[in-house]
């Protein structure tokens, strides 16, 4: 099966855990594979958080009301893909820039689903460049802070997030206590925050292999 055949897969896995209500939806290439899913039964729910502007553009396209956390309240599930993710279901997200909005509504949720094709399933966290949102005039202030954590930021240029912030990609983290970075960053002054979804990881992963899609849960 191909990449995309095998987010098509977990993308429609993901349809089992809908409940009825309001639920929360991630950003990404996996994610658009489950609002494509998501439409073919949008008559079951009452609408949809989006974690982004695009997000909220492709459901709308379906036919899905967008509704706002604020109004919402507690969301039942939400469901968003990974850019890396351990078999702890500790994740590095925000490859497409969503990641404060993406840890809002996931904090917002009861459960997490997480949707990732085989190859997102890693030892270690850290291959893949950790993005943290960070205010704009404190983007060398944060970027020095970050190397003296053993990482090398590296501005996204011509990026700016829904939030009007900026974005460093940090290379180079060989990420053994995924728990204790998150928080370390996020102390960080003039950060927002960070692609380590450790503190509150998912609860289930759909994961897509050539065998079918496995279900996981944190070891």
């Amino acid at each position: 099966m191909t990449q995309d055949e095998l987010k098509q897969a977990v993308a429609r896995a993901a349809i089992e855990h809908v409940p009825s209500g309001i639920i929360g939806v991630g950003t990404g290439s996996t994610a658009n594979h489950f609002i494509d899913e998501l439409a073919r039964i949008k008559g079951r729910i009452d609408g949809a958080v989006a974690s982004s502007e695009a997000t909220a553009q492709r459901l709308k396209s379906h036919g899905i009301p967008v509704l706002d956390l604020n109004a919402a309240g507690e969301l039942e599930v939400y469901v968003d893909g990974a850019d890396e993710i351990t078999e702890h279901l500790h994740m590095i997200k925000g490859g497409g820039g969503a990641l404060t909005r993406e840890k809002i509504v996931a904090a917002s949720s009861k459960k997490f689903v997480c949707i990732a094709d085989g190859s997102k399933l890693v030892g270690m966290l850290g291959k893949f460049p950790l993005p943290v949102e960070v205010i704009p005039m404190a983007q060398s202030y944060v970027a020095r802070e970050l190397i003296k954590l053993g990482g090398q930021p590296v501005l996204r240029q011509g990026f700016t997030t829904d939030n009007g912030n900026i974005i460093l990609d940090v290379h180079n983290l060989q990420i053994m206590n995924p728990v204790e970075l998150e928080t370390r960053i996020n102390q960080i002054t003039g950060v927002v925050t960070n692609g380590l979804f450790a503190r509150r990881p998912a609860d289930i992963l759909l994961l897509g292999t050539d065998e079918g899609v496995k279900t996981m849960k944190a070891r």
